[in-house]
């Protein structure tokens, strides 16, 4: 490979290169000094060994925690939205039931209130008004329906009137009839006078001229007949049936106007029902909202619920390289629900600590724990673990993915007047305590053919043996079986040994033929139901800018890929970083023949 090709594979692979550099430096330093004594078998001076004891053993979980009172009344902020702190009361304070603690800023909230004031008294108006306006359209509602049922009753009354035997028709037809036959017997008594008068003018009794008159007589008495003969065709034939129809329309029209009166007055009632509950509704929501507001304003002061010793929340939470409280203070701005003050109740006290998740398989609810406290120095407290939280701390799964630790509560078994909330204290929980133990240091433990193996010195040579072990508490492990008291085992085990947990993983030495037959299949399998598509750009080794056939290109990885293979790179033995520099020496020496 060129030396421009070199240093541009050193620059594009730098991360990796670093970290396998290092590795592979500090690897071949202590390998230098310890390889001459494992494998020439020469002299042991140079070992570091460690002789196996029995004794007393405890096997405990220590962590790092938080003094807090057991039970305690948490003051929040129940001031909606950000507000400013105007008073506070100095942290330490001994306080009594009712007084004043903090007092937040209320400017807005009284400014607020008088808008709001304003517009309570405006919404009042419009309810009251809307309240006269209904009794005033169901007053007319029920005249308008009034006058119509009047209207219908009256129309039908006319009907049964002008219909009636002894109505207006019958009335009618009786004086058409009775002109008829007076004007009859007139005509009678015309022609009757008219005979006569004839006769006297015969006999020169009368003049011409009241015979003259008696004839005029009685033709008009014929036409005044004719005449009411026809008014009496006419009333049967027109009169009537004008007059009947006029009012059977009179009553239909009469019930329609009602029952559009009716409707009418419904809807306007309605109108006027919805109009008064839609102001009583705005009425209401701008008095509960003044009422909120006032209870704002109420708010905006907070008060000692009980006597104790005054606390500020950001000083009880541990402090630590995740947590970025900043002091309470007059001037700081605090949310919604923020937790602002801490009033212990009582003198019972407990601490916090977070387990890591690699000690949860350890401990459980009931354990005795050994507590010592910073501040209070040469003394230490008896507890019981108490409380494991289900889930990791979320916060601490946001800072760092990869840490995983569970909230704890201890109770402690005494009250002490010198334990203060906030302090910082050192919770040791006691697993198992034995009286009689063999133990050796971790580190002296190799696993080896998914087989704990330590490795004995005898004489001038090394004997690699399998033991049985027990809980460990991080630095000691119980041996169960295996080893006996008075034996030299090595706490660097040989290099060769790690060659031979490398052949295959632990994972694998667990698993059966059946179920590598199971793997195998489904990898088969899910190699036959992959698209035949084709290759993407820079998958495929012919072009660039991605993944290729000769290993991975770190700048275009993932950073979750990134992890796993240094992860996969720290876990290596040093035989096997120094292949995978060999093979990656000899395929940069083929790319720059190739170029």
């Amino acid at each position: 490979m060129s030396k421009t090709n070199g240093i541009a594979w050193l620059i594009k692979n730098k991360p990796v290169v670093v970290i396998a550099v290092l590795l592979l430096l500090v690897v071949a330093g202590v390998g230098a000094m310890k390889l001459s004594s494992y494998d020439s078998g020469g002299a042991a001076d140079n070992l570091v060994t460690f002789t196996v004891k029995r004794g007393p053993l405890r096997i405990s979980v220590t962590e790092s925690g938080t003094i807090k009172a057991r039970e305690q009344v948490i003051l929040k902020s129940q001031v909606e939205g950000r507000t400013s702190i105007l008073l506070l009361i100095p942290e330490g304070t001994r306080v009594k039931k009712g007084d004043l603690l903090v007092e937040l800023d209320s400017s807005k909230l009284l400014d607020s209130r008088i808008d709001l004031e304003i517009m309570v008294q405006n919404v009042e108006a419009g309810y009251i008004g809307a309240s006269e306006n209904l009794a005033v359209v169901e007053n007319q509602a029920q005249s308008d329906i009034e006058a119509a049922e009047l209207a219908l009753d009256f129309a039908n009354l006319d009907l049964r009137k002008y219909l009636d035997p002894n109505g207006e028709y019958h009335n009618q037809l009786e004086t058409a009839g009775a002109d008829i036959k007076l004007v009859e017997e007139e005509l009678t008594r015309a022609r009757d006078k008219l005979e006569w008068s004839r006769k006297l003018f015969k006999e020169k009794y009368i003049s011409e001229m009241e015979l003259k008159a008696d004839e005029l007589a009685a033709s008009k008495k014929e036409t005044d007949l004719v005449l009411a003969k026809n008014n009496m065709t006419l009333l049967q034939t027109f009169t009537h049936v004008r007059m009947l129809k006029q009012l059977e329309s009179d009553v239909k029209q009469a019930g329609m106007a009602l029952e559009r009166t009716n409707r009418k007055a419904r809807a306007d009632v309605a109108q006027a029902r919805a109009d008064l509950k839609a102001k009583e509704s705005e009425f209401e929501r701008q008095k509960d909202k003044l009422q909120k507001l006032e209870q704002q304003i109420v708010k905006t002061k907070i008060y000692a619920p009980a006597d104790g010793l005054v606390i500020y929340a950001t000083s009880a939470r541990r402090s630590s390289w995740r947590s970025s409280n900043q002091p309470l203070d007059v001037g700081q701005d605090v949310l919604e629900r923020q937790e602002l003050i801490y009033l212990p109740t009582a003198a019972s006290a407990k601490a916090e600590v977070d387990i890591h998740e690699a000690s949860l398989k350890k401990v459980q609810i009931g354990l005795p724990v050994v507590i010592t406290v910073d501040a209070v120095p040469g003394k230490t407290f008896l507890g019981s673990l108490a409380n494991i939280a289900p889930l990791p701390d979320a916060q601490s799964m946001w800072m760092n993915p990869d840490l995983k630790v569970y909230n704890t509560e201890i109770y402690l078994d005494v009250n002490d007047p010198l334990l203060r909330t906030g302090m910082s204290c050192k919770a040791e929980i006691i697993v198992e305590q034995y009286e009689d133990a063999m133990y050796i240091p971790v580190q002296a433990v190799l696993r080896v053919a998914n087989q704990t193996t330590v490795y004995v010195l005898k004489d001038d040579s090394i004997e690699a043996r399998e033991v049985e072990i027990g809980l460990d508490n991080n630095r000691m492990v119980r041996i169960l079986d295996g080893l006996s008291e008075g034996e030299v085992v090595l706490l660097t085990p040989p290099l060769k040994s790690a060659e031979k947990t490398t052949d295959r993983p632990d994972a694998m030495e667990n698993q059966d033929e059946a179920f590598h037959k199971n793997i195998n299949d489904r990898i088969k399998e899910s190699r036959t139901n992959q698209p035949s598509a084709p290759a993407a750009s820079g998958q495929d080794g012919r072009s660039g800018g991605g993944r290729k056939k000769g290993g991975m290109n770190s700048e275009n990885m993932s950073e979750q890929e990134r992890q796993k293979m240094q992860e996969r790179f720290r876990k290596m033995s040093p035989e096997e970083r120094q292949k995978m520099g060999n093979r990656r020496k000899g395929t940069n020496r083929r790319k720059g023949t190739n170029r």
